[in-house]
């Protein structure tokens, strides 16, 4: 399974009634730092109602749950836009 496979499973689970759109921007950090595999610099765009309530950094700290240490520690470069549907 991919890391983003991983990623929208994960998020999906958590996240239900959510629109979530993950975007592998990882060629376009070919030959920066940690670049490795193809699946290291991340997008996340998700429109929730669980943010509804929720500052900046209690949504940013509830989307690393969801994915989890394992998954989070696989990726270098994590752009997060977090807002409520």
């Amino acid at each position: 399974m991919s890391k983003a496979q991983a990623m929208e499973t994960a998020l999906e689970q958590v996240f239900q009634e959510s629109e979530i759109e993950i975007v592998n921007d990882s060629e376009a950090h070919r030959g920066h730092g940690g670049y490795s595999d193809g699946e290291t610099h991340f997008k996340l765009i998700i429109k929730s109602p669980k943010f509804i309530g929720m500052s900046r950094l209690q949504r940013h700290r509830a989307v690393h749950e969801a994915l989890g240490p394992d998954l989070i520690s696989q990726i270098h470069a994590l752009e997060l836009q977090l807002t409520e549907k």
